[in-house]
């Protein structure tokens, strides 16, 4: 009888254990699962709308600089072409037109004279007809008076698309009646303006 007893209270026993295991089970407290699967829900939308406001907000602007830095390279280059592009020829008009300012002969000095004012404008123009007509042509004629010039450097001091100004360094053999030639170096701040497309001469001032 013990024994059956014993082996009663042996079945009960685990059944007992397995009502306990069950009801453990159906009581086990939820997970986080559920709400770590609409956290990411909500991180994932988190992150569409930063991605969303990225394109359509940052990337924008970012284009504007870049074609607003690309037009300024642009425009700053054709600038800097264009001040090379007037300083290279002013300097050649400045060099032309001194030379054909200092350089005359007795026999052709009407026409040497008249075709070097060709290269100037402004008052300098008118100052320098007056000067001519009344001093240099008559002078040459009379005193028999050679004068050459040449150019031994020039460079440009300030060069913009309408104004210039050109330093130029002159060597001048001057020469009357039968006395031996006189040789002279000076140098000539010329200041040029852009009329009509023709670097033109209108200042000239010994420096």
């Amino acid at each position: 009888m013990f024994s059956t007893f014993r082996s009663r209270e042996a079945r009960l026993t685990e059944g007992d254990a397995f009502e306990t295991d069950d009801e453990s089970e159906d009581t086990a407290p939820p997970t986080d699962d559920g709400a770590e699967a609409i956290a990411d829900v909500g991180a994932g939308r988190r992150r569409r709308s930063v991605t969303r406001a990225l394109t359509f907000g940052v990337l924008p602007v970012v284009l504007l600089l870049l074609a607003t830095a690309a037009g300024f390279l642009k425009w700053q280059l054709v600038s800097t072409q264009a001040e090379l592009k007037a300083s290279n020829e002013s300097v050649r008009a400045a060099s032309e037109g001194t030379v054909a300012l200092l350089t005359y002969e007795p026999d052709s000095v009407d026409t040497d004279l008249v075709a070097a004012r060709q290269n100037l404008t402004g008052g300098f123009l008118d100052a320098f007809t007056t000067l001519t007509d009344d001093v240099v042509i008559p002078g040459a004629k009379q005193q028999r008076i050679f004068s050459t010039a040449a150019v031994s450097a020039a460079a440009p001091i300030s060069a913009t698309a309408h104004h210039a100004v050109v330093i130029v360094f002159v060597n001048q053999t001057t020469t009357v009646a039968d006395d031996p030639p006189t040789e002279t170096a000076s140098s000539v701040k010329v200041t040029l303006d852009n009329v009509d497309g023709r670097w033109l001469i209108s200042d000239f001032t010994p420096l």
